[in-house]
């Protein structure tokens, strides 16, 4: 009788502690509080949502709160808010400086704002250039302030690095996120404006009408070897890769903090990496804590992610901010390690902060952003072979026709075709000029034959070495099952090829593959990818257009 009682409790306790179980087998007793939020505060703010789970809180009516969150990028989230397909309740981006333009566009369709209110900020990081600490000190860092003006500088020499005295390191070779799905994104191409009409606010319209600005960034915008989805991404990308790859980028304070946090354990091998606090002026990364005045956010959601925030914004967990190399949002505690020189950054700048523009001249930046923005040399290498019938092909048919109409006018697309033999549908020509020739071509694509993926991968490779344009972002995707059946190249020469290529550092050509078909080679498909600084991506129904979304954050 004793073991039975024993076993009984032991089940119980395990329940009990299982997370979140018990109040799923409770109907109507919980609420929960959905979050999308910025990615660079991740480390911080997941052990905290688990934290305060497992503590299992209530609401005023005694219902458990559960709080889940999503990191995203922070324009890519808010577009998802407005068109619908997101429904969470708190929007945490990694700034407020999208706010006026998220209203904007809510309204409409709304009769409200979807930001009401002065939101409270969670952290604060300021949006920094990260540049390795030898490169920083070639340019004159830390005596000289440097800033936005160099950079352009930077990036129309022809001698690049060699006009310092370091020849050894090549061109310079700079990177910022993704206006249209990333804060720091958008933040940089607003800088870019300040700087390039010599202001710190009050910015019109009209001055985005100014010749000298479109060739300001038009300078700075040429020497980015690509963009990317999430300012977190980036970072990694960075820091992964070294200096060869990117010799400065926008990122966020903390992401400096974090990365010499990690070479100064011997957990990087990295050389040292320190902040550049723009002389043009810069903003703030306040994290603000916004929920979201929609119809979908009901009052108890709102009252449970009001005590949520209060936890967060409690001393205990603004404290441990410091740990991931935020500023508390808390004035009253003081900034102490890792936000020192030894961790690359100055806790007394920036000394100037930017004024947030309106919404209708940020969306005139990102227009100009488009016009100014390094152009890309796209070869799409697609799989028509017998092995990428049914749904295969008609999935890759059908996304491409969408990926094609994310391509801006002055991009240049080639399309290779490939199943025994290798037809190219179109050269490598502006796609402005034939679009919707291009568009009904793809639409009359139809598998047949074998399969020649090696011998396809490294022709394109090879040619957009020799036709390609060195100034302008170099890509290949590939679609494809990756069953390769007749090919006279090999794999590994596939490797050696782009490995002969690393000189190039992140001006390289960048290999994105798509693997379709639960039969997909997909190893054999991120051995091409992995190598180039590209990435392999597994193809489905209902994730096919966020690959594509995610590819064309590049470029």
């Amino acid at each position: 009788m004793k073991l039975r009682i024993f076993s009984l409790l032991t089940i119980l306790s395990l329940l009990l502690s299982a997370c979140g179980a018990i109040q799923d087998l409770i109907p109507g007793e919980k609420v929960t509080v959905s979050i999308v939020y910025g990615s660079e505060k991740q480390a911080w703010l997941e052990p905290l949502i688990q934290q305060f789970n497992d503590a299992r809180n209530q609401t005023s009516d005694g219902k458990i709160m559960v709080v889940e969150a999503t990191a995203m990028g922070s324009i890519e989230s808010v577009r998802g808010i407005i068109d619908g397909t997101l429904q969470p309740t708190v929007w945490s981006p990694a700034s407020s400086v999208y706010i006026p333009v998220a209203n904007s566009e809510w309204k409409n369709s709304h009769a409200d704002d979807l930001v009401t209110g002065a939101p409270n900020d969670l952290v604060l990081s300021p949006v920094v250039i990260a540049m390795w600490r030898p490169m920083a000190q070639a340019l004159g860092w830390p005596d000289k302030a440097l800033g936005w003006q160099d950079i352009a500088q930077l990036a129309i020499s022809e001698e690049g690095w060699s006009a310092y005295g370091h020849p050894e390191w090549g061109q310079f070779k700079f990177g910022h996120t993704h206006p249209f799905y990333s804060n720091s994104g958008i933040v940089s191409i607003i800088a870019e404006t300040y700087a390039g009409l010599d202001k710190q606010r009050g910015l019109t319209e009209s001055d985005l009408r100014s010749t000298e600005l479109k060739e300001f960034m038009t300078e700075v915008e040429s020497s980015v070897i690509h963009y990317g989805t999430s300012t977190g991404f980036f970072g990694e990308r960075m820091f992964d890769r070294g200096p060869s790859y990117l010799s400065a980028a926008v990122l966020y304070e903390n992401l400096i903090v974090a990365q010499e946090t990690k070479r100064i354990s011997g957990q990087s091998s990295q050389i040292p990496v320190v902040a550049i606090y723009p002389k043009e002026g810069t903003f703030w990364s306040n994290h603000p804590y916004i929920i979201l005045n929609t119809p979908w956010v009901t009052a108890e959601q709102k009252e449970a992610a009001q005590l949520f925030e209060t936890f967060l914004l409690d001393k205990p967990q603004q404290l441990k901010s410091l740990e991931f190399g935020f500023r508390p949002a808390d004035p009253s505690i003081p900034l102490t390690s890792p936000l020192n020189p030894e961790h690359g950054v100055d806790i007394n700048q920036p000394q100037t902060i930017l004024e947030v523009p309106s919404a209708s001249v940020i969306e005139g930046i990102q227009d100009l952003w488009r016009e100014t923005k390094k152009p890309v040399d796209l070869i799409v290498v697609f799989d028509i072979s017998g092995s990428m019938e049914g749904d295969k092909i008609t999935s890759a048919r059908a996304s491409l026709l969408q990926f094609i109409g994310k391509l801006d006018n002055r991009d240049r697309l080639r399309i290779d075709l490939f199943s025994t033999d290798i037809n190219t549908l179109t050269p490598l020509t502006p796609i402005g000029d034939k679009r919707q020739q291009v568009l009904d071509s793809v639409s009359g694509i139809f598998e047949q034959g074998n399969t020649s993926l090696y011998d396809a991968t490294l022709k394109a490779y090879k040619d957009l070495q020799v036709e390609g344009n060195p100034k302008h972002i170099r890509a290949i995707v590939v679609l494809s099952d990756g069953q390769d059946t007749t090919s006279t190249t090999t794999l590994d020469e596939i490797v050696r090829e782009i490995q002969g290529t690393e000189s190039e550092g992140g001006n390289a050509i960048k290999i994105f593959t798509i693997a379709f078909g639960d039969d997909a080679e997909a190893d054999i498909l991120k051995s091409i990818a992995d190598p180039s600084g590209g990435k392999q991506y597994d193809s489905l129904p209902e994730t096919i257009q966020k690959i594509y979304d995610e590819i064309a954050t590049f470029f």
